[in-house]
């Protein structure tokens, strides 16, 4: 089975463009399956329904949804295989930009909104760093200047991925990443494991704790100055 993963940042049109690619892969007669993650709330399952899509959401909670979607990878699994299905999309609402959920044997696919300023490659971090293919979205919303200054940081970022220009709204590059989703050779494997590391950031405020000032905190900190200490036992 093929696994798709889906990131991006919020807003960027992840529901829209995938909605747009399943459109065109159901018309070639394939069997996905979708998988939602979210933090609190979501009706975009829905959505992905009414394409008559097998499709469970997951809300992450008090979990970052990255850590989440890693902790129930076989879960997830399970579910697509139960529906017999050839593809299992899997979008997710990574929101720290220190997480890349895709797997050794996953598609990786990142979303990213050209709006959101010429810098923002380089601020997401490994979600775009690791990813086979980088969406581009509300393009026809900047200049063609700006439009080529992102897509070269972007290459800045990550040399090696395919880039698609999509917009969520005409469907224009679904059929693009349609194609490459097809076209892709990886599929999934009993042994998975990260292309990149979580952040080990376990602190305090991780446990619930609301007070401030660095008094009331353990674990490994970062002060202002760029210095990392663990606290504690």
């Amino acid at each position: 089975m093929k696994f798709i993963i889906v990131a991006g940042t919020p807003g960027a049109g992840k529901t829209a463009v995938l909605i747009h690619t399943l459109k065109i892969l159901l018309q070639q007669n394939v069997k996905p399956s979708v998988v939602k993650i979210d933090c609190l709330y979501s009706d975009d399952p829905k959505r992905f329904a009414k394409l008559g899509v097998p499709v469970q959401l997951g809300l992450s909670m008090d979990m970052c949804p990255d850590h989440f979607s890693i902790y129930n990878t076989d879960a997830i699994l399970e579910f697509a295989r139960a529906q017999n299905s050839e593809f299992l999309i899997m979008e997710t609402a990574g929101l720290c930009h220190r997480c890349a959920p895709y797997t050794t044997n996953s598609l990786g696919v990142c979303v990213i909104d050209a709006t959101s300023g010429p810098n923002n490659p380089m601020k997401v971090g490994p979600f775009l760093s690791c990813a086979d293919i980088v969406v581009i979205t509300k393009g026809d919303m900047i200049s063609q200047a700006e439009r080529e200054i992102f897509r070269e940081c972007i290459l800045e970022t990550n040399q090696n991925c395919s880039i698609i220009e999509a917009n969520g709204l005409s469907g224009q590059g679904a059929s693009e990443l349609a194609l490459q989703i097809r076209s892709t050779k990886k599929r999934v494997s009993e042994n998975e494991s990260l292309r990149h590391n979580a952040p080990f950031a376990v602190c305090t405020l991780c446990a619930g704790e609301k007070r401030v000032g660095a008094e009331h905190h353990r674990g490994l900190l970062r002060k202002m100055n760029g210095m990392q200490e663990y606290v504690g036992e």
